[in-house]
Parts: C-alpha cells; sequence; structure tokens
C-alpha cells in the first residue's frame, strides 16, 4: 500500500468514526433529552401538587378563622348584651333607691351576751316575722349599689375574657 492510499483508508476511517461518534452523540442526546424531559415533567407535577396542597391547606386555615370570627362575634354581643342588661338592673335599682320606693335593710345578728346591739329602726308595724333588720342610710345604699355594680361588670368582664381563651384555645 502506497502512502496516498494509507492517508486515504486513514480519512476514510476518521471520517467514519466521526460519522460514528456523531450518531452516538445524536442518540445520547436523545435519550438525555428524554430523560431530562420525563424529570421536568415530573418535577412539574409534583410542584402542581405542592401548590395544590398549599392552597388547601391555605383555604383551611382562612376557613377556621373565619369560624373564630365569628364564634368571638356572637361571644361579643352576648358580653355587651350582658353588661348591658347589668348597667340596666343597676341604674333601675338606683332610681328606685333614690326615690325611696326601695329600701335596702341588713340582717341584725342577735347578741346573746347582750353587749353592743344597733337600733332596729323605727318602723314597728312591720308585717314581717322574724329576725331583726336595720334600715340603711340611702347614700350608703347608693355606695354599696355602685360596689356591687362594679363587681357585676367585673364578673361579665371575667366571664367574657375566658370564653374568648376557651373559643381561641380549643382546636376545631
Amino acid at each position: 500500500m502506497t502512502y496516498g492510499t494509507l492517508k486515504a483508508a486513514l480519512a476514510s476511517v476518521l471520517v467514519l468514526m466521526l460519522i460514528t461518534a456523531g450518531g452516538v452523540w445524536k442518540v445520547q442526546d436523545w435519550r438525555y433529552g428524554k430523560e431530562l424531559s420525563d424529570q421536568a415533567r415530573s418535577q412539574s407535577d409534583t410542584l402542581n401538587e405542592l401548590t395544590l396542597a398549599a392552597a388547601t391547606q391555605q383555604r383551611n386555615a382562612q376557613d377556621k378563622r373565619l369560624e373564630l370570627e365569628q364564634r368571638l362575634s356572637v361571644s361579643e354581643q352576648t358580653h355587651h348584651e350582658e353588661l348591658s342588661n347589668a348597667q340596666r338592673n343597676q341604674a333601675r335599682l338606683r332610681d328606685r333607691l333614690a326615690t325611696s320606693d326601695l329600701r335596702l335593710s341588713v340582717l341584725l345578728a342577735e347578741d346573746s351576751a347582750g353587749g353592743c346591739s344597733v337600733p332596729a329602726g323605727t318602723n314597728t308595724c312591720s308585717m314581717v316575722h322574724g329576725a331583726t333588720r336595720a334600715r340603711l342610710d340611702p347614700a350608703h345604699a347608693q355606695r354599696i349599689i355602685g360596689i356591687t355594680d362594679a363587681g357585676d361588670q367585673g364578673l361579665i368582664a371575667l366571664a367574657a375574657c375566658q370564653a374568648y381563651a376557651k373559643d381561641v384555645s380549643t382546636p376545631r
């Protein structure tokens, strides 16, 4: 073989190798392209599932929050109504005390030793039988009603706070 034919054979082998390498490269490109496409599709599907799950979870959280807000609104309305009723009753009681329509009295303890006793008042024509009572001065009665009013408001506020804490801390 001559140098020219050897050179031509070597060139044809080189061309054949390049064609084969190009073919193998193309097949690898198709195969990896398909794998990358499948992987991208899988990743997209997973991302869509996660997005749907997050949206569902957010919707559930919003529903729970809305339900809690509604329960708290009802509780607040109930508290406001109870407080208004208590204030109205206290005002009515104060008015009755101011107009002498109502008198407060206290039960006097019987002192067996006979030492200190509070006078029972001047009412001798009482139809009530039983323990001796003393009427309170209207000013003192007003102060007592004011104290009980503040106590009632405090108890109503405490009940409202307890209901709020229970509503907020109770999982639904």
